[in-house]
């Protein structure tokens, strides 16, 4: 289990901007995570909430929500 805190949570222009600030693409970022691009666009344009699988851990790696990531736990 990996439990994930920041300072506080950042809204979906935040990160947006961050990865600008970085030049990360989210391409890129969810390639580097292992995650499904789709979803990680769908939770930057507010389409997803990020509660549950594959969503609840992109939203806790890009800092849009705290929480736990379960280790091996499928997406």
């Amino acid at each position: 289990m990996h439990h994930v805190k920041s300072n506080r949570v950042r809204s979906a222009d935040e990160v947006r901007k961050d990865f600008e600030r970085k030049g990360i693409t989210i391409m890129s970022f969810a390639r580097d995570h292992g995650l499904s691009p789709g979803i990680v666009y769908q939770l930057l344009s507010g389409q997803k909430k990020g509660r549950r699988g594959e969503a609840h851990r992109a939203a806790v790696l890009l800092g849009m929500k705290e929480g736990v990531i379960e280790q091996g736990a499928d997406a």
